[in-house]
C-alpha cells in the first residue's frame, strides 16, 4: 500500500506530470508487486525559491529538473526489491518524460502495517 509524494520545480506540463505518475506506478507494480489500482500519489510543484538541493552531492550532477520521490510503504520488502524499484523508476522515467537518472531522487519510508487507514477509520492491514 504505497503512498507516493513527488516534488518538482513548477512549470512542467500536465503530460510530463502524468508520465511521472505512470512511471512510478508501473515501477511499483513491477518491482514490489503493488496491487492494481493502488494509485495514491500526489505531485507538489515548487518555485525555485522553495526548491533546494545539493547540485553535486555524492558527485551526482543534478539539474533543475530534479524530482524528489518519497514512497511510504509497509516494511515488508527486501533490499533486493527496493533496489529493483529504484532501478525501475529511473528506467521508466528515463523513457517518459525523459528525466535523467541523476535527477531522480528516491526515498522510502517504511511503516508497520497497522499504521494505515485507507478510509472509514479502519486499519485495513492491522
Amino acid at each position: 500500500m504505497p503512498l507516493v509524494h513527488i516534488s518538482l520545480r513548477s512549470g512542467k506540463s500536465d503530460v510530463y506530470r502524468q508520465a511521472i505518475f505512470d512511471g512510478v506506478y508501473h515501477a511499483m507494480r513491477d518491482a514490489l508487486d503493488a496491487p492494481e489500482d493502488n494509485q495514491f500519489m500526489v505531485i507538489t510543484e515548487h518555485t525555485s525559491a522553495n526548491f533546494r538541493f545539493g547540485a553535486s552531492y555524492l558527485n551526482i550532477a543534478r539539474s533543475e529538473d530534479l524530482v524528489f520521490i518519497q514512497i511510504t510503504l509497509n516494511n515488508t520488502r527486501s533490499s533486493e526489491q527496493k533496489k529493483a524499484l529504484f532501478r525501475r523508476i529511473v528506467e521508466l522515467l528515463g523513457e517518459s518524460p525523459q528525466i535523467r537518472p541523476e535527477d531522480v531522487f528516491i526515498n522510502l519510508v517504511e511503516v508497520e502495517k497497522e499504521n494505515w487507514s485507507l478510509g472509514n477509520g479502519v486499519a485495513q492491514y492491522a
